[in-house]
């Protein structure tokens, strides 16, 4: 079941610190492909921590491991300023140019059991073309 979210995008110092080590490791991934949802959201879509989530709006699509927040927003999430959460957001930009990183519509559901996180050299093909 797909449940319809507001994501903002966030940064975080440890995911910063990760990817300043490297972009390509697993600390850096650990630490940004995710989504943090409210518990009463990630109960409504039948999901657990930890699960991984497909979510995807008319920009892009991504597939992400899901996070507990330790604070109650039903109907919004947060993910980290990544490659992962930019597949989510239009090039359209504001009049100082600047993309819209805050209450990104998007359907976050359970992804397929199969489903990995999106690896980072798949993004990066996307993004070539």
């Amino acid at each position: 079941m797909a449940l319809e979210l507001s994501i903002i995008i966030i940064r975080d110092i440890f995911q910063d610190e990760a990817g300043k080590k490297s972009r390509y490791s697993e600390e850096y991934k650990s630490q940004s492909a995710l989504i943090i949802l409210d518990k009463q959201d990630l109960a409504g879509i039948g999901a657990k921590e930890g699960e991984k989530l497909l979510v995807k709006n008319d920009v892009g699509s991504i597939v992400v491991s899901a996070r507990l927040s330790e604070d109650t927003h039903p109907g919004l999430a947060f993910m980290r300023s990544s490659p992962w959460s930019n597949q989510l957001v239009s090039d359209a930009t504001c009049e100082a140019g600047i993309p819209g990183y805050k209450g990104i519509k998007a359907a976050v559901q359970p992804a397929d059991a199969s489903a990995a996180v999106t690896d980072i050299s798949e993004i990066l093909s996307r993004i070539k073309g």
